[in-house]
């Protein structure tokens, strides 16, 4: 069944699925732009890979050992094969750190080779107000901006600060379609948080016409394949809803089987 609340569902956010529902939005939306677009286009799914320090907490493996490995020899063993090892004066930790990564969709002309537009779902390490994973978002996407391929960037978070944009609408959740030839300007989608989400253009090239791109369609098609109604409901949605918010969400919330 697709999902029960007419807009984004807040409970989608949670730390438990988001990851998941992120990179399967993405990858089910790449096959139906791909679909419309082909044979002049392809859509094709890249990844931006952050590397983040893990925060304050016990150590874990971060893989797993290859058995065939032989064993560290012995201090005596080492001293008495060299006598040239020299002891560090001091030992030091380095931070722990975990790769991640996050998928997003090119579409390319299947002539030139050109990347003709980019497609972003943000995730909480872009919308966080400072840190590396925020700068170096926008670092690319400014390499976007700056370059005759288009940018559509869906926001479907609540929390966390929004992308730039003088004249930017107050809004819970958000679609931008940037086009080269309309820059510095840019089509931008507001949305409550009970707004339907849209159907956005993903530019082309001319003289082809825009494909459409119905993202709650997606969403219910994604919720549904996913079996999110089994598992997203035992916590509530993150970050929280205020009160009367929460009343609105826990009239969708569907009766536990």
């Amino acid at each position: 069944m697709p999902s029960p609340f007419p807009g984004m569902n807040p409970y989608l956010e949670r730390d438990i699925c988001w990851h998941d529902f992120h990179d399967r939005f993405l990858a089910v939306g790449a096959g139906v732009i791909g679909m419309r677009i082909q044979p002049d286009f392809l859509v094709r799914i890249d990844a931006h890979i952050l590397v983040q320090e893990l925060p304050e907490q016990p150590r874990r493996l971060l893989g797993r050992s290859d058995l065939s490995v032989a064993a560290k020899p012995r201090r005596e063993e080492a001293e008495a094969e060299s006598v040239a090892l020299l002891d560090a004066p001091a030992r030091v930790r380095l931070p722990e750190l975990e790769p991640i990564r996050e998928v997003y969709l090119k579409i390319i002309d299947r002539s030139s080779r050109e990347v003709v537009t980019v497609v972003e779902l943000l995730s909480p390490a872009n919308k966080r107000r400072s840190g590396p994973d925020r700068e170096r978002y926008l670092a690319k996407r400014a390499g976007v901006l700056a370059s005759q391929a288009s940018l559509v960037e869906i926001d479907l978070l609540r929390g966390g600060a929004p992308m730039p944009g003088e004249g930017r609408p107050e809004c819970v959740y958000s679609v931008l379609v940037s086009r080269p030839d309309d820059r510095p300007e840019a089509g931008f989608w507001p949305l409550g948080l009970a707004d339907r989400l849209p159907t956005v253009p993903i530019p082309l090239r001319p003289p082809h016409p825009d494909a459409a791109l119905d993202l709650q369609a997606l969403l219910d098609r994604v919720y549904d394949e996913a079996g999110y109604e089994f598992d997203i409901y035992d916590g509530p949605p993150q970050p929280p809803l205020d009160a009367e918010e929460a009343a609105w969400a826990a009239k969708f919330v569907p009766k536990r089987p």
